[in-house]
């Protein structure tokens, strides 16, 4: 096993769930793509689900397709509002206990990939699941994958306010800045599971900023929106980011009412 060194983003198998991963932090990984034989579905739920149901929830849907909580790969959290930095590592080791008891998370790496953000509008009253993904057997399934959502912040840093892209800044240029930052990031998670934007079926948006000054040149000149661009009206999780992004190649999706 290995962690993210700087900006070199190091892989490894999970076989038990059937996917492979770019190594990241505890709470999640940076990325996951379907190992050969395998592909990926991913559930949306019509309303969010809390996330003590949605565990539930899932664990049944997973034991309908005849698969183990293993194949549990990527999910989509929303959330009431941003967190400090000590209540998101609060959240995050309230969340990675039930991980652990489905043989994911073994105390110190984390195979899934997630997208954690707190809709500005009509926000749920408590951390819920939007949606989830799963492997699936498949022996001729396209390659597919799911990228975890990244904010404006650099990694290898001791907190978020030492790494924060232009930090406190919303004007247009300092937008800009952040999201060219966070496109490069999708742009590198994507390459190292071999892939790019033009395997994509799908890329989400999260902030509560105009994103029109840059839209043309930073998100569809690079290829990002090449299956058009879902803007979530959303914060990212942590106070102090404004910007977030996530990607995916995934052919088989589904929406579920709770």
């Amino acid at each position: 096993m290995h962690r993210i060194l700087g900006e070199t983003m190091q892989t490894s198998d999970f076989s038990a769930g059937g996917y492979r991963f770019i190594n990241g932090v505890f709470q999640y990984s940076a990325g996951v793509a379907a190992l050969p034989g395998y592909r990926i579905t991913r559930i949306r739920f019509m309303s969010p689900a809390p996330l003590a149901d949605g565990f539930r929830r899932i664990e049944a849907i997973l034991n309908d397709f005849g698969r183990s909580t293993t194949a549990f790969c990527a999910c989509e959290l929303r959330s009431p509002a941003q967190f400090s930095e000590q209540g998101f590592t609060d959240f995050n080791r309230h969340y990675v206990t039930t991980l652990s008891r489905w043989k994911l998370f073994d105390g110190t790496i984390n195979p899934v990939a997630r997208s954690n953000v707190c809709p500005q509008i009509d926000p749920p009253s408590e951390p819920s699941f939007h949606a989830f993904s799963f492997t699936v057997p498949n022996g001729g399934a396209a390659a597919c994958f799911v990228i975890s959502g990244s904010g404006e912040a650099l990694e290898g840093h001791v907190n978020y306010r030492e790494r924060t892209i232009r930090r406190g800044e919303t004007s247009v240029d300092a937008m800009q800045e952040k999201a060219v930052f966070v496109i490069g990031q999708m742009e590198k998670r994507m390459e190292a599971l071999g892939f790019g934007w033009a395997d994509t079926t799908a890329t989400q948006v999260y902030t509560v900023h105009d994103i029109h000054p840059f839209l043309a040149d930073e998100i569809v000149g690079r290829g990002a929106a090449r299956s058009g661009l879902t803007w979530h009206f959303s914060r990212p999780p942590v106070t102090g980011l404004e910007y977030e992004m996530d990607c995916r190649g995934v052919m088989h999706e589904q929406v579920v009412s709770l």
